[in-house]
């Protein structure tokens, strides 16, 4: 069996391979270029299971990066069990035709407790006194500190939040190779987030992206040249491009003002109940899942819906089973130009604690607004470095520098209809199968490792 290792180099779209990104638009040149229709919705969580079980929506049950849970009547985000995936994965079958077949699942998400042989994922300790130290999960367990020793710690703020960086993405890098170096996996999945953080805040057009794309082919061709001078045939892979964007378009304020909102008055902030409102929406990007729990009212909330500016349709009846079940009533889908924020408070003053610190967990939805500092902060430095003071001390306090200023944001990305220099792209050999639709990928996989 073919050795194989995939980057997915999130974000990467043919309009991004050029001058700024000589190693890749190299490698690109000596094999193959399929760009093929994003997954929908086009997210990290929902491509990735796509990928990795060759299966739809339907089957996988991961409908975006979070959902309503209407048995705990609670949402959920960046969750990070493998069970949530429903459906056989690829090194499921892998293993049924060859049981020496191994896979490193290298930061790609649901790590944690699949049935792989070696995984790593970012895993923040929480103590009981309020403390938090940042950290990984491997598997196996003890690989942890075997890894954190030859590398040092997980760079976590470079992961995600307003520092959030090529760091990342090079410690990511470095893992891979770490891995190879010990067990030289059969598969090798490494998932390099780097581009996600500069479209989001600057948009495909920005100039500031510019050196972004200089970084990310630095470590691309250096894993490149890595795998390939160690026999192992390489592919790259993106979940979704990003488009340009203008207009935040606020549901959950729209749904308030009608009186569907239940909220709760707490300490003098705002907490959204899910389970005693009517109507709300769960906003992942350019696609917002809206619950209707009242269903009288599906008729009135779909017509809304519609007539909201920035909305460019409204979907219903696209999935069923698992995916029926976790997701929105309704999906809302924004115009190209436009992206969907989890807002709910009508006033500043009042918004719940969280909104202005990196919670990916708490907020009903997704935030890139915690790409930013605050520019009201006058010297953020010394503001987080008085929390970390804090924090060492045992102390609960919050790092509140997120500002509520979604208009921020200049890139966004969730729909599957875009042009084609932003869909996903995968560069593989010449051999490889043809790829035009994100289910297609596992198959492309597949027939590298047994080399067809």
């Amino acid at each position: 069996m073919q050795r194989v290792a995939v980057l997915n180099v999130v974000g990467l779209t043919t309009n991004l391979i050029g001058d700024k990104t000589p190693r890749i638009k190299a490698f690109l040149e000596r094999n193959r270029c399929d760009v093929f229709t994003p997954e929908f919705p086009a997210v990290t969580c929902t491509a990735q299971s796509t990928y990795v079980t060759g299966k739809s929506v339907s089957e996988h049950g991961i409908v975006g990066n979070g959902w309503y849970d209407r048995d705990y009547s609670e949402v959920f985000f960046w969750k990070q069990s493998n069970h949530v995936v429903k459906a056989p994965k690829l090194w499921d079958e892998m293993r049924e035709s060859d049981p020496s077949f191994t896979v490193a699942k290298m930061f790609w998400w649901y790590n944690m407790y699949a049935e792989v042989d070696f995984s790593c994922t970012p895993r923040p300790i929480y103590p009981a006194d309020g403390r938090k130290f940042f950290d990984v999960h491997t598997q196996p367990m003890e690989m942890r500190e075997e890894m954190k020793q030859d590398l040092g710690e997980f760079p976590f703020p470079a992961f995600w939040g307003p520092r959030a960086g090529i760091e990342s993405s090079e410690w990511i890098a470095q893992s891979a190779q770490w891995i190879e170096k010990r067990q030289s996996p059969t598969l090798n999945l490494v998932y390099l987030p780097h581009l996600d953080y500069c479209l989001q805040q600057y948009g495909p057009e920005g100039a500031e992206v510019i050196p972004e794309l200089a970084a990310i082919d630095r470590v691309v061709g250096d894993l490149i040249d890595f795998f390939e001078g160690r026999g192992v045939q390489v592919a790259l892979v993106s979940e979704y491009g990003i488009s340009q964007v203008d207009k935040a378009v606020h549901l959950n304020r729209v749904f308030r003002e009608k009186g569907w909102l239940s909220i709760k008055d707490e300490l003098g902030l705002e907490r959204l109940e899910y389970g005693q409102s009517k109507v709300f929406a769960v906003a992942d990007h350019q696609v917002a899942h809206i619950y209707v729990l009242d269903d009288s009212l599906l008729d009135e909330v779909r017509a809304l819906v519609e007539s909201v500016d920035g909305v460019e349709e409204v979907r219903d009846g696209i999935w069923e089973g698992e995916g029926k079940r976790r997701g929105g009533d309704l999906v809302a889908v924004a115009e190209a130009n436009a992206w969907f924020t989890y807002y709910y408070w009508l006033d500043d003053a009042k918004a719940p604690d969280f909104a202005r610190c990196v919670d990916i967990h708490r907020k009903p939805g997704y935030d890139p607004v915690e790409l930013f500092m605050d520019p009201e902060i006058k010297f953020p430095v010394l503001k987080v470095g008085g929390f970390l003071a804090k924090k060492k001390l045992g102390l609960k306090c919050l790092l509140d520098v997120i500002p509520l200023d979604a208009g921020l944001v200049k890139g966004s990305h969730g729909r599957d209809a875009v042009e084609a220099g932003e869909r996903p792209l995968w560069i593989a050999a010449e051999s490889s199968p043809v790829v035009s639709t994100a289910q297609d990928v596992y198959g492309a996989i597949k027939a590298l490792l047994v080399g067809e």
